[in-house]
């Protein structure tokens, strides 16, 4: 079945590339529309002209939805960037907020940022996050099928409940800086830290006990307090960046190596030494068209010795910017030690570059503490979907991709900028 999906992505990525060779050189900017351009046009206000110094690099955008677990929530997403360099040798520097309330008492505020000095000399990383928050639990290990497999998710959480799933309602606080050294071209060394908070987990109502989820037998067993944890670390940190843009990179490749070495002594729980390892390859298949691109995608995160708390656990959508998985629930699946990887095609469908395309498969595998090993079991997953150039600029697009996976798993995913 995998490999048939396969075969399918290509073959329209062939056909899609062969029919690129006769259109004509790529559109400079002032020809690319995004939707800017378009409400400008709409509204008949003046445009801007094609210069560095007559446009905004501020994407902003509000956001409504619905989910039982969250109820009706109201947001706002802000992106933006900047160069602080030469921009023929210093990457774009970016930033990404995310703030959200909801009905049901839940809310969130979230800010990273990526920046680089003058040719790419130094690079700067960090994420703040904090907030009140709800987790659909399905236990450890992949290879599974769930009572809650066939509900409908938008932007990884579903719509309607499964009493087979439990939800895991707490209030957590999350940030990390890592500073990197260029010791040559596109090579870079650094160190961090990070700290992760979980408080007020599944806090029972005056009166009742606490519930028996999967957290509190995981922690029960690994010797973690029920209510609340901490994991705080040092990152080791080897990088290699060489993609011409962060936003929409059509070439180029991203590989990360990070140590993290939980300890006691920084208010850890327990010690844990974590490798996580990430790879990004990015391929234009056409010197006409760069927008034709076919993108790769390995994310793996491995528990070498120690424990983690059990929100700690990587799994589905635990990546930096919880986009890993469609079609499935965030933490669908979820292990000790975790590994997915995505094959991705994207390309132009209209000349002006407004509108755009992708097509994508992905597998992810997990392994719990018991009979269930990591590259045991594996889960797969498909789907296309549409790319509205939002900021040309800075290559913002939004998002609408539509998945298939196992046991009838499917979804629809609306969000800013491409998944990876």
């Amino acid at each position: 079945m995998l490999f048939r999906r396969i075969l399918l992505l290509l073959f329209v990525l062939n056909q899609s590339v062969f029919a690129s060779v006769a259109k004509q050189p790529t559109d400079t900017l002032y020809k690319t529309k995004d939707l800017q351009d378009i409400i400008r046009s709409v509204l008949k206000t003046k445009s801007y002209d094609d210069t560095t110094k007559s446009h905004s690099n501020l994407t902003l955008l509000p956001s409504v939805g619905y989910t039982p677990s969250y109820g009706l929530e109201f947001g706002i997403i802000m992106s933006g960037g900047k160069n602080y360099g030469d921009p023929a040798n210093t990457t774009f520097s970016i930033f990404n907020t995310n703030i959200f309330v909801s009905t049901s008492g839940l809310a969130s505020a979230e800010f990273k940022h990526n920046d680089f000095s003058n040719n790419n000399t130094w690079n700067l990383q960090g994420g703040y996050q904090i907030g009140r928050t709800v987790a659909l639990d399905y236990g450890l290990g992949t290879g599974r099928p769930h009572q809650g497999d066939d509900n409908f998710v938008l932007n990884g959480l579903p719509l309607t409940f499964s009493p087979g799933v439990m939800p895991i309602k707490y209030t957590y606080l999350k940030f990390y800086e890592k500073i990197y050294r260029k010791l040559f071209d596109n090579f870079y060394m650094g160190m961090g830290f990070i700290t992760d908070g979980y408080e007020n987990i599944d806090k029972p109502h005056k009166g009742k006990t606490r519930r028996r989820s999967y957290n509190t037998i995981y922690s029960l067993k690994n010797g973690y307090p029920l209510g609340g944890y901490w994991a705080n670390g040092i990152l080791f940190n080897l990088q290699y960046n060489s993609r011409d843009h962060p936003n929409r990179p059509y070439k180029g490749i991203y590989a990360d190596v990070v140590l993290r070495l939980n300890s006691e002594i920084l208010g850890s729980e327990h010690s844990a030494t974590q490798l996580k390892t990430e790879f990004r390859k990015y391929w234009s298949l056409s010197t006409t068209n760069p927008e034709h691109v076919l993108a790769f995608w390995s994310w793996g995160n491995y528990l070498l010795n120690g424990s983690l708390p059990y929100l700690e656990l990587p799994g589905t959508g635990s990546d930096a910017d919880e986009r890993a998985g469609r079609p499935y629930t965030i933490g669908r699946f979820k292990g000790t030690s975790f590994y997915f990887n995505e094959l991705e095609y994207r390309y132009p469908i209209t000349e002006n570059k407004l509108l755009s395309g992708v097509t994508f498969v992905n597998m992810q595998t997990g392994g719990n503490q018991q009979k269930i090993h990591l590259f045991q079991r594996w889960n797969s997953g498909e789907g296309a979907g549409l790319r509205l150039l939002f900021n040309k600029y800075t290559r913002s697009n939004i998002c609408i991709d539509y998945g298939l996976g196992n046991y009838g798993a499917r979804g629809l995913f609306v969000a800013l900028n491409e998944v990876f």
